[in-house]
């Protein structure tokens, strides 16, 4: 059975689903509770809304202390990538290797996978991250250390404002990101 919540968190209200195999998804807040429960039936939809259990709690509170600006890993935490394209799952493990406060490139992470030419690929895969925060898709910058996208509601603005919680020093001196420097 699959079950998920809706929890608190400094950056707004976030949802976590899980199943028998480990988390099936974590989303970063939407515009309203509303919108994120019809997200979570689109998404996941065997998923009733409940309260999680203790070993989800705890992941809750990992996101918490992350997303409250602590040094938090979330590389231990169990995903369920049953239905995610073997692709995917690749640039997701490679992505869960980069600590808080650092970043690499969408080339670095292609680079890694064996093929710098697969950047636009590992973009693509990271705009389709079922797993944000867990899977920190906001700590892949385009070339350059340029923000790149970001799917989240509010955009390059909450990529910007993750890595800022996180401590990332060094960012491209363009764009949105003078204030982490």
């Amino acid at each position: 059975m699959q079950g998920f919540a809706i929890f608190d968190t400094a950056i707004g209200r976030c949802a976590i689903a899980w199943g028998e195999g480990g988390l099936v998804g974590v989303k970063l807040p939407e515009r309203s509770d509303a919108a994120m429960r019809a997200r979570m039936a689109r998404q996941h939809p065997e998923a009733r809304e409940t309260a999680p259990p203790q070993e989800i709690e705890a992941v809750i509170a990992d996101i918490r202390r992350l997303l409250d600006g602590h040094k938090q890993d979330l590389s231990r935490i169990d995903l369920d990538m049953n239905a995610v394209p073997d692709f995917e799952q690749q640039v997701y493990v490679e992505t869960r290797s980069i600590p808080p406060g650092e970043t690499l490139t969408y080339g670095d992470i292609a680079t890694r996978l064996g093929d710098v030419g697969l950047s636009r690929a590992v973009g693509q895969a990271l705009g389709r991250n079922p797993f944000a925060i867990v899977v920190p898709c906001h700590r892949v910058l385009a070339a350059g250390g340029k923000s790149g996208g970001f799917s989240a509601v509010g955009g390059v603005e909450t990529k910007r404002r993750l890595l800022e919680i996180e401590g990332a020093r060094d960012l491209h001196p363009t764009l949105p990101w003078d204030s982490i420097r």
